[in-house]
């Protein structure tokens, strides 16, 4: 019984060391003089979730030290435990004594894990971005630093976003299901944000106040008409972001002396807060003159017709520093462009003088860099070669600022990695005179799938597409390349599916080749389609009685055809195939490419009494040539550059060598047996961004087309345009064009021709539109650029309109209309949308066809 107690006595006798709660205090008791021992072993106990080796070696005490108790050393020892944060509780003692050896006992209560952190009064993206901020990994140890920090983390995220009431409150609750696991509760409170009450500006005199008000976009006073549409919230960061605003607009009318003397900020009852600025203002400077040192490439005449600023101009320094460097055809980019990477351009103040700046431009020149190395990294699907066959910067060549410009649009317009993360990194080694390029991208998913369904002709047509953009031909047969297809060459193949069962069938492919043989940019394409459509019984015109209203593209007399309606003795077949190449143009410049295309459609028609013959075969071979030029500098959100296309489609002049004479002809499977046309097409847009962060941008467009004959008697029936609505085709069986616009029932602006009896009686319509002009204006804005998906919304206006005959054509009698809409692109779906638009004007023949009408997009785009 002795042996037992005597280690406890000893223990007690020579020292006692108790922390309770969350202090970190020790109290120590001994009765007797002061020993020295030599630690013989030491034993970590407690509920553990780390080590109790680790542990040990924590207290900074080690086997066979020797120590005096009661001494520092284990006074030492407890606060090291302390200072880490980790545990709630802290003993040591001396489980056994031998002589001159000390078994000591380390007993620590670790603080709680975490298991969960909840949050309550939040949205799902504030609670992304406070989960961020707050870092707390599930199985951490929850300790009163880190809560604190979090509470204080997360009421700093809201005052910075205005919230300057926000209320932050932490549970803590114990995890019934794990030993030592906590759950912390985050009540937070954002109250409302503090709004601006009042916007006081002092000393302004060269800015009236509302001048000023615009400038600070971000702080802007409550009650005022002119403040509508913008936010009236107090948001810190934003307002020191306005100061600076203020400074730079002041800079840029020439008061280079300008600050703000002092701010003040004062709270009111009503969560309202009153701003005070008061601006000295200086004096306004002007250019004086400017001159030009260590400049010996070009002159300094030369130099400064490209600086555009003359003696006398306001001094604007933003202005100075965009024609210096930022601007496309900025001064110091006459040198980045012939290979000088090292060269640079500082402007100083030579001399300041009343109101006048003198300014001396230092140009240090240096050596050409060539280019060493060319680093492709991020592709992990697209094969490297496909992409170095875009670059225009290649190893050595010069570098050039422009080339490496225009690098970046090429491998956006690729549309195989996400245009916004390209970023190209010069690598510059001064003492070779060399660079290296390091292009990092970021590869994005852009096959797509398309399943959808739509309304045309009475029936619901659906459809299913698939679209691999990235395809791979020659690793057709690799198996080990099927993941789950072969892709990485660039190559795009497309398959296309419409339906409506028995009554509608139609079948597509094509494959598009960028790099015929894969040393020039020139393409191939390849196409061949295949539709059937079947009539319907008299039954349904029994119950319908409009067959007289038919007209080809029309619907067939506007009741949705069922299988029962369906008569498979009538039928229209169509069968197209083409072949094209297209070829990149160096003249006029490289940004132009011609495209020569020869088809050939087959019309197999029927007892098809809906159109101008009814039973035999009709052929179309045509060949098409189309010149554009394309500088648009991203394919799914442009902000700047061009698409202009002009192009013609020919048919042999079948009438011109057969010597018959078709004003004779009555058949119409003799007249349109081979049909002849010519089709000019003209399309333009232009990108224009109105902001500094070009993010919002104006889209302009005009288009036209014109369908014309060699013989006034032999005019062809197909390949009409179909003007009006969404745009979307949903199906077409007389090659026949469809263009969308907004505001207006699908079709219901074409043109259309009636067949007249002999009493003067209407016996049947056809859509006939020969001719159209349409022009287009958008305003878009981004509301997310992410690879994932990009999304904008426009706000468009539209007018347009089609002719049957050239006589009556009126390029001024158009359709108006206006709306807005939203576009989203998807890798996998592609490009969808939705639009309302309101018709303003009436369509004559069709009252309903005009005023608010919503359109639905998919795989196009205005």
């Amino acid at each position: 019984m002795l042996k037992r107690i005597f280690p406890v006595v000893i223990s007690l006798l020579l020292f006692i060391t108790s922390i309770k709660g969350q202090t970190n205090s020790a109290e120590f008791s001994y009765s007797g003089k002061p020993r020295t021992y030599e630690i013989a072993a030491i034993e970590v106990i407690g509920d553990l979730n780390n080590d109790p080796k680790i542990l040990a070696n924590l207290s900074g005490l080690k086997v066979g030290q020797s120590i005096t108790v009661p001494g520092d050393q284990i006074t030492a020892a407890i606060k090291k435990y302390w200072d880490y944060g980790l545990f709630s509780d802290v003993k040591i003692s001396a489980s056994k004594i031998e002589g001159q050896f000390i078994y000591l006992e380390i007993y620590l209560q670790e603080r709680p894990r975490l298991s969960e952190l909840n949050y309550f009064g939040l949205k799902r993206s504030e609670i992304e971005a406070v989960d961020e901020k707050v870092a707390m990994m599930k199985g951490s140890q929850v300790t009163p630093y880190l809560v604190e920090r979090s509470e204080r983390f997360i009421k700093n995220y809201f005052v910075e976003k205005g919230f300057f009431n926000t209320e932050v409150n932490i549970v803590q609750r114990d995890d019934t299901s794990k030993v030592n696991h906590v759950f912390l509760d985050v009540y937070v409170d954002k109250k409302e944000k503090v709004k601006v009450n009042s916007l006081t500006f002092i000393g302004n005199e060269a800015f009236s106040d509302v001048k000023l008000n615009r400038f600070t976009k971000k702080t802007n006073e409550k009650g005022k008409i002119r403040n509508f549409f913008r936010t009236k919230k107090f948001v810190k960061d934003s307002y020191q972001e306005d100061l600076k605003t203020i400074i730079e607009k002041y800079n840029e009318k020439g008061y280079r002396d300008a600050y703000v003397v002092y701010d003040s900020i004062s709270r009111n009852d009503d969560n309202t807060v009153d701003v005070k600025i008061s601006i000295d203002e200086g004096h306004k400077y002007y250019f004086g003159n400017i001159t030009w040192v260590g400049n010996s490439l070009y002159p300094g005449e030369y130099l400064s017709y490209y600086l555009r600023i003359q003696k006398g101009d306001v001094f604007n320094q933003t202005m100075l520093d965009e024609r210096l460097f930022t601007d496309d055809d900025a001064v110091h980019n006459l040198y980045m462009n012939d290979g000088y990477l090292f060269s640079r351009i500082t402007p100083v103040d030579a001399r300041v003088y009343n109101d006048t700046v003198d300014v001396e431009m230092r140009v240090y020149e240096g050596d050409q860099a060539t280019i060493n190395n060319v680093i492709i990294k991020g592709n992990t699907k697209t094969h490297e070669h496909v992409i170095r066959r875009e670059l225009r910067t290649k190893p050595g060549e010069l570098f050039n600022k422009s080339a490496l410009i225009r690098t970046v649009r090429e491998l956006a317009q690729m549309g195989h990695f996400d245009p916004e993360k390209i970023n190209p990194v010069p690598i510059p080694d001064p003492d070779k005179g060399t660079v290296d390029l390091e292009y990092n991208l970021e590869e994005k998913a852009n096959d797509q799938i398309e399943l959808s369904g739509g309304w045309g002709g009475g029936m619901f047509v659906g459809s299913l597409g698939l679209k691999f953009t990235n395809f791979s031909v020659r690793n057709f047969f690799n198996k080990e390349a099927w993941r789950p297809l072969p892709t990485g060459d660039g190559q795009t193949l497309s398959l296309r599916a419409q339906t409506n069962g028995q009554y509608y069938q139609s079948y597509s492919v094509s494959f598009v080749e960028p790099w015929l043989g894969g040393k020039k940019p020139n393409s191939l394409s390849v196409s061949v389609y295949r539709s059937i459509q079947s009539g319907v019984n008299s039954s349904y015109y029994n119950n319908y009685n409009s067959y007289s209203s038919y007209g080809y593209g029309s619907g067939i007399g506007g009741g949705y055809v069922t299988s029962n309606d369906v008569n498979t003795d009538e039928y229209l077949k169509t069968l197209g195939i083409s072949v094209g190449l297209g070829r990149r143009l160096t003249w006029p410049d490289d940004f132009f490419t011609l495209y020569t295309e020869l088809s050939y459609n087959q019309y197999d028609l029927k007892n098809w009494d809906y159109f101008f013959m009814s039973d035999g075969l009709s052929h179309n071979l045509k060949l098409k040539v189309m010149l554009s030029r394309n500088s648009i500098d991203n394919p799914l959100y442009t902000r700047s550059g061009s698409n202009f296309t002009v192009g013609v489609e020919l048919t042999p002049p079948y009438s011109a060598f057969t010597g018959k004479d078709y004003s004779k002809i009555t058949d119409q499977e003799e007249l349109y047996e081979f049909v002849e046309y010519h089709k000019w097409t003209f399309k333009g847009s232009m990108f224009k961004p109105l902001d500094t962060n070009n993010k919002l941008v104006l889209m302009t467009k005009v288009e036209a087309g014109f369908l014309g004959y060699y013989n006034e008697y032999l005019k062809s029936p197909f390949e009409k345009y179909n003007l009006g609505g969404d745009g979307m085709a949903g199906y077409s069986y007389y090659g026949s064009e469809t263009i969308g616009l907004r505001g207006y029932e699908n079709n219901s602006l074409t043109a259309i021709n009636y067949v007249y009896d002999e009493d003067g009686n209407i016996t049947r319509s056809a859509y006939d539109g020969n001719m159209y002009t349409k022009m287009t204006m958008e305003l878009r804005y981004p509301l997310t650029l992410q690879p994932s998906a990009t999304v904008y919304g426009l706000v468009f206006a539209e007018a347009g309109n089609s002719w049957s005959e050239f006589n009556d054509y009126n390029p001024f009698n158009l359709k108006r209309s206006a709306g807005v809409g939203v576009r989203i692109f998807l890798p996998m779906f592609g490009l969808m949308g939705i639009d309302w638009g309101y018709g303003f004007d009436d369509v004559v023949n069709n009252p309903g066809a005009s005023g608010s009408n919503f359109h639905f997009v998919m795989g196009q785009s205005f």
